[in-house]
């Protein structure tokens, strides 16, 4: 007779992502995991592996849930600066108040942690940056074509270096820096980019 699953796997997984997201995969235990699932260790390892597919298919998850709409709407919006300043205003608002304040980003926390290394959950945080700074270049080519950026800018330096503010700002928050510092590091990075008319 098949086992049967007395629980839903997507419940479970969100509840892992809170989890890692909070604390960090790294400094959680299968223990502290097993008690926040209300699963045996069996159970999880029958439905999701060893911790680091648990890790992969929460860092999947994030993606999915949290970063991938965010990149879509990015890459849509046709404002260019303007568009980019918002995500930044959204991104500062989201890390310093509200229900995840203070958490940080999981995949920023998961570069800057060891498990970040392994090959299972690089291929996520390389697809993850690829698809963030898809999405700055997609607001840059906007801002280039409505005469916003200064002359000669490199859109795709400019792209990389967006991205990787965003990363600075997640680390930043979850150590506590205050909201108006870090919207003012994003404006000048911004203020480098544009034309006297924008700033």
């Amino acid at each position: 007779m098949p086992d049967i699953k007395h629980f839903d796997p997507d419940v479970t997984l969100d509840r892992v992502v809170r989890l890692f997201w909070q604390r960090g995969a790294d400094t959680t235990g299968i223990a502290e995991i097993v008690e926040v699932s209300g699963l045996s260790r069996s159970s999880l390892y029958a439905t999701f592996g060893g911790k680091t597919q648990l890790q992969a298919a929460a860092l999947e998850r994030y993606l999915q849930r949290q970063s991938r709409p965010v990149f879509e709407a990015l890459a849509a919006d046709t404002r260019g600066v303007p568009a980019i300043a918002a995500f930044f205003q959204r991104l500062v608002a989201a890390r310093c108040s509200g229900e995840h304040a203070r958490w940080g980003c999981l995949v920023t926390n998961t570069h800057a942690a060891a498990g970040g290394e392994l090959p299972e959950i690089r291929t996520i945080l390389d697809r993850h940056h690829d698809a963030l700074r898809a999405a700055m270049r997609a607001a840059l080519q906007a801002a280039r074509a409505d005469g916003q950026l200064r002359a000669g800018l490199d859109v795709e330096g400019a792209a990389e270096a967006l991205t990787l503010q965003a990363y600075a700002v997640n680390l930043r928050s979850r150590a506590g820096a205050e909201a108006a510092v870090l919207l003012a590091g994003v404006r000048a990075v911004l203020d480098a980019f544009t034309t006297a008319q924008e700033r």
